[in-house]
């Protein structure tokens, strides 16, 4: 009955929360720079409400808005250069997963000036000055990063994305609100809203889910399958108060997520991004036939309890998870599968979260049965 409790964000939520709290923004300093990406901050509304609240506030910002999906750490190496030299005193993210998780690799290069692009993932091993203070508007229900410590970054040289989680890129203030999720594109609300499906199921079923991300977990489940279901049946965007159920479900699903951390679905979801360009929600997605097949074998209870929350069979979640999903037209070898596995030379930390462990033999397997 015992637990830990760390999540040490303040997330303000609801309709125009940034605007009526601006003030909330004078104690973070003088400047600011913006981390966004292409139109998602500018057409959900969301960009011109932070402008509004940093005038209101008289703090300074310059804009950086380099950020494509998957962000690359020479871009956020490059905008946390500009922000040490404009002396900025805080991050500012806006965005879906992308440009918010590039803020917290921005915080961090910022106050680090020795740092090479590279050096982000090896931070362990050396001293190292605190992040800058973060805060957070999110665009998309999706990746819950507005109240996590992990940012997913692209090494541009080898393609591959790799995972950083330090305490201080938890943001430090969140403003949630659903309204900014509206002008998102049914396909970027379908790959967003299984991304945050991924985040609660994998963190739900793993070994390491004690009662508070349990907790967290149901809630995010029951509203993300309600709009998975309504994406699935109707082909269109939904309304906006089952966005409102989405983005407050994926929030929770990033509760459990910052708990747990993932299983095994997200490192194979990587190799779908990286090789074929599937959007990172739909890629981990793909790969939950076969978490519900190591659940329901090393964890039958708990598999039990999900498909319960779900009020489907285990057939039915399935089918609508993976065909949302929609990878089945790709199609991998054994040979290929071989080669693509041997970034695992030993089981990473989502493997070994997965009920009764996974192996990078088991991966090539299910890259193998993708297409089947």
């Amino acid at each position: 009955m015992d637990f830990d409790i760390k999540i040490p964000v303040r997330v303000i939520s609801g309709k125009d929360c940034l605007k009526n709290n601006a003030i909330m923004l004078k104690s973070f300093g003088k400047k600011c720079i913006i981390i966004t990406g292409g139109k998602s901050a500018l057409l959900s509304g969301a960009l011109d409400d932070m402008k509004f609240a940093l005038k209101e506030c008289d703090i300074k910002y310059e804009i950086y808005d380099k950020i494509g999906p998957n962000p690359r750490i020479d871009h956020c190496h490059e905008a946390g250069e500009i922000a040490r030299k404009f002396g900025a005193d805080f991050i500012v993210g806006i965005g879906g997963g992308s440009p918010l998780d590039a803020a917290k690799a921005v915080a961090v290069y910022a106050t680090n000036p020795s740092f090479s692009a590279e050096e982000i993932f090896n931070f362990g091993e050396h001293e190292r000055n605190k992040a800058l203070p973060l805060v957070l508007v999110g665009t998309t229900a999706g990746t819950g990063s507005e109240v996590g410590r992990v940012s997913v970054l692209t090494n541009p040289d080898t393609g591959r994305k790799r995972s950083i989680a330090p305490d201080d890129c938890f943001p430090t203030l969140t403003f949630a609100d659903s309204k900014y999720t509206c002008s998102v594109p049914y396909s970027v609300t379908v790959s967003t809203a299984l991304d945050a499906m991924a985040h609660v199921i994998e963190g739900y079923m793993s070994v390491k889910c004690g009662d508070i991300p349990t907790m967290f977990g149901e809630k995010a489940i029951a509203l993300i399958w309600e709009g998975l279901r309504y994406l699935h049946e109707t082909k269109e965007n939904p309304d906006e108060e089952l966005r409102t159920k989405l983005y407050y479900g994926s929030l929770y699903a990033g509760i459990t997520l910052a708990y747990c951390g993932t299983a095994f679905p997200h490192p194979l979801g990587y190799i779908l991004t990286e090789n074929y360009g599937i959007p990172h929600g739909r890629a981990c997605a793909a790969f939950f036939d076969r978490l519900m097949e190591k659940s329901e074998k090393y964890a039958p209870e708990r598999a039990q309890s999900l498909v319960a929350l779900l009020g489907d069979s285990s057939e039915n979640i399935i089918h609508t998870l993976k065909t949302l999903a929609d990878c089945s037209d790709i199609v991998i070898n054994e040979e290929r599968a071989a080669e693509l596995i041997k970034r695992w030379s030993a089981n990473p930390r989502n493997f070994d979260c997965t009920p009764g462990g996974y192996t990078p033999q088991e991966a090539a397997e299910a890259l193998v049965l993708l297409s089947k």
